[in-house]
């Protein structure tokens, strides 16, 4: 089961059994922060409890170091994974992942308690699947580890698949697989062990991005907007400025958008020497982005290389995703982030991105579009079929236009007749009725709800895209990075 995931952890390999328990912890070390010895896993806590399995960075582990520290902890080596299992040990694992600023998917198993604690960062950065086959309780970083043991069914679940073809990823937590399912972003899941019985717990959540939404509307700020700019700029600086510590080379992807962008000025005006910034170009004009990359990187001044990436380039990266992906994802901007991942690995060990950007500050056009709608939504429901009918008559004399007008009417036309609440579940479908073509899907709510707080639209999209499209699929594409 390790080594299939060789890929993802090149450097070290490890193994932990308990024969007695029947619990065996493996992994595979992409080594990152402290590259000795010391950083070995599975690692075991001084007093012999814990026993720790973490994929991922902590960020902020020298500052949690140096509270432990004054707390009379001490360390053997500089790992940010030891600094996560001191904390366990000491504080707790709840108010450890509290005190944690980072990306990562953990297992921690507790020999006093016999429970093993499977755990992911707040906003579903890197992944962990986890479910009972028969009574063998599997987990790891991807589908394929767990397809190594012989207890693996893999029974495809068909309401996963239905979900599939209507949004082009299976949404969490359901795998494409019955019986695994993934662990929900800021949350984890408990495994007991009694006698020869697995029980397992229903996710506890330390983190919601909703929460945090929530609180936010509820406590807006009256400060101007000039302070605003400034403690967001401040933000941002402490966050790159502490995913740029490694013991690795890092850089960045740049895109020449607001979002990489931003990240890129910030990194290079904490370097003292030039960032590594990777971008790739098409042939085709209309999607060729690279020039705007190259016209930041010299404002900028990093050490900029791009490629420009050829339909041949693009069919010999098919092959390839079968191997890369273990569930069926559809989004098409896997091939080019595979290939500028493949650019960055022959300079870079570590690079960051502007992901997440458009959820949190607005960006996407959907969010225009559907405000824009709103006021027609009010109308009675025979009104706005009838305004969609015309709608859609006046774009039937306009077939030679395919820009931004004939998009609008296009949408306006289909969304219109439909309730709100289903706007936005329209809006993000690839395929309008995939249950037609699976066999007996499961009916089940729709992963796209958001509280009752969250109902103005542009606000409820953001947060339902937090929730399930930017980890599910934006950050379900970091699959091909660990690939390289």
């Amino acid at each position: 089961m390790a080594n299939s995931l060789k890929h993802r952890g090149p450097d070290d390999a490890g193994v932990w059994i308990d024969s007695r328990r029947g619990v065996a912890l493996g992994f595979r070390r992409l080594a990152i922060v402290d590259l000795s010895r010391a950083g070995h896993q599975p690692m075991m806590s001084p007093n012999g409890r814990y026993v720790l399995v973490f994929n991922g960075e902590i960020y902020n582990h020298r500052a949690m170091r140096r509270e432990l520290r004054t707390e009379g902890i001490a360390f053997v080596g500089s790992s940010d994974t030891e600094t996560f299992l001191r904390g366990i040990e000491h504080w707790g694992l709840v108010d450890t992942l509290a005190k944690s600023v980072g990306m990562f998917a953990f297992a921690v198993w507790d020999c006093r308690e016999s429970q093993l604690h499977l755990g992911r960062d707040r906003m579903g950065e890197k992944p962990l699947y986890y479910g009972l086959q028969g009574t063998t309780l599997l987990f790891g970083s991807e589908l394929k580890a767990l397809s190594q043991h012989r207890c693996f069914q893999g029974v495809i679940d068909r309401d996963a698949l239905a979900r599939y073809l209507r949004y082009g990823y299976v949404p969490s937590p359901r795998s494409i697989f019955k019986g695994i399912d993934k662990v929900p972003p800021g949350a984890i899941v408990t495994i007991t062990r009694e006698s020869e019985k697995l029980t397992v717990s229903e996710p506890h959540y330390y983190w919601r991005f909703s929460d945090i939404v929530a609180a936010g509307l509820a406590n807006l700020s009256t400060r101007h907007p000039s302070e605003l700019v400034e403690e967001l700029d401040n933000l941002l600086r402490e966050s790159i400025r502490d995913q740029m510590v490694a013991d690795v080379r890092t850089g960045a992807f740049l895109s020449g958008g607001v979002d990489s962008s931003a990240v890129v000025g910030v990194m290079q005006s904490l370097a003292d020497r030039p960032v590594s910034t990777f971008s790739i170009g098409f042939d085709d004009e209309r999607f060729d982005e690279s020039r705007h990359a190259r016209n930041v990187a010299q404002f900028l001044g990093t050490e900029h290389v791009d490629i420009c990436v050829t339909a041949q380039m693009a069919l010999d990266t098919i092959p390839l995703i079968p191997q890369i992906f273990d569930e069926p994802f559809a989004d098409s901007s896997q091939i080019p982030t595979y290939l500028v991942a493949q650019l960055a690995k022959k300079h870079v060990t570590v690079s960051l991105s502007g992901d997440g950007g458009d959820e949190l500050f607005g960006g996407y056009e959907r969010y225009k579009a559907c405000e824009q709608l709103l006021p027609f939504l009010s109308l009675p429901k025979s009104v706005r079929r009838g305004a969609s009918g015309a709608l859609a008559l006046v774009r039937s004399a306009m077939k030679s236009e395919k820009g931004t007008i004939g998009r609008k009417l296009d949408l306006a036309a289909e969304l219109l007749p439909i309730s709100p609440d289903d706007i936005y579940r329209r809006m993000m479908s690839r395929w309008r009725a995939s249950e037609e073509v699976v066999c007996l899907p499961r009916r089940s709510g729709s992963p796209f709800d958001a509280p009752q707080v969250l109902r103005t639209s542009r606000r409820r999209m953001m947060t339902i895209d937090g929730e399930t499209y930017l980890p599910d699929d934006i950050f379900g594409q970091l699959t091909v990075l660990q690939w390289q």
